[in-house]
């Protein structure tokens, strides 16, 4: 039997890169300054608890799959080291893992990644709202074909990579839908539930949220581990 510890991804500021600024100035004009600040202190706590729960893992052989990591070697190591100096708590709990002689597994298709952050850089760079509409347009057209595209290069990958008795972690954005790419012998251990998290993302952006559900799912990410 195979295990792999499933955590899904909230992204920070840290972990956009040069699309950070852009998507900052987007969310507090959606959200107003107060309730984006709250929203990325929930954040920050949600990656707080996932941290001490890897703090206690045994990590010794534990293999790391990461949402968009086009590299493992030499250049996943500078991937990881420029991602801790960044600031990413994601990367900063793998870096820990690495220390504790866990290994990195490139995880993704370069071409394929590239082409969704090219997509998505075209949307957050519009000047014009005519030409944010069509690269919105454009990027919805493609959206669910790429996604698909690398949900099945990254099941590939851990099929093939991760051995019988082996235990791996994938760290993966809330809307990818991997594990039904995954064979019945890897027992699935979802450090936060997948389907919360994407709830939560859902109510975030959207303006007639229940304010009840939403603060109960942000009390739910930053609430300790439970595996049971």
């Amino acid at each position: 039997m195979r295990k792999l510890y499933l955590v899904p991804i909230i992204h920070m500021s840290a972990d956009l890169g040069t699309l950070a600024q852009a998507i900052e100035r987007r969310g507090i004009v959606a959200l107003g300054k107060d309730f984006w600040l709250r929203h990325k202190k929930t954040v920050t706590r949600f990656w707080d608890s996932i941290a001490e729960f890897f703090d206690c893992l045994e990590a010794e052989g534990v293999k790391i799959y990461q949402d968009g990591l086009i590299a493992d070697g030499e250049m996943g190591m500078r991937i990881v080291e420029e991602g801790v100096r960044e600031g990413s708590k994601n990367y900063e709990i793998i870096s820990g893992l690495l220390k504790k002689e866990a290994s990195l597994v490139r995880t993704e298709d370069l071409p394929l990644v590239k082409k969704e952050y090219d997509s998505l850089n075209r949307i957050v760079r519009s000047r014009s709202s005519g030409s944010k509409i069509i690269a919105s347009l454009r990027y919805q057209l493609l959206q669910d074909k790429l996604l698909k595209e690398r949900d099945d290069f990254i099941g590939r990958r851990i099929n093939e990579t991760l051995s019988d008795g082996e235990t791996g972690i994938l760290f993966i954005g809330a809307y990818h839908n991997v594990l039904p790419k995954l064979p019945g012998d890897i027992d699935i251990n979802e450090v936060k539930k997948l389907e919360k998290i994407k709830e939560y993302q859902n109510l975030l952006s959207n303006p007639a949220r229940d304010e009840r559900r939403f603060k109960q799912l942000a009390e739910y990410l930053i609430s300790p581990v439970s595996l049971s």
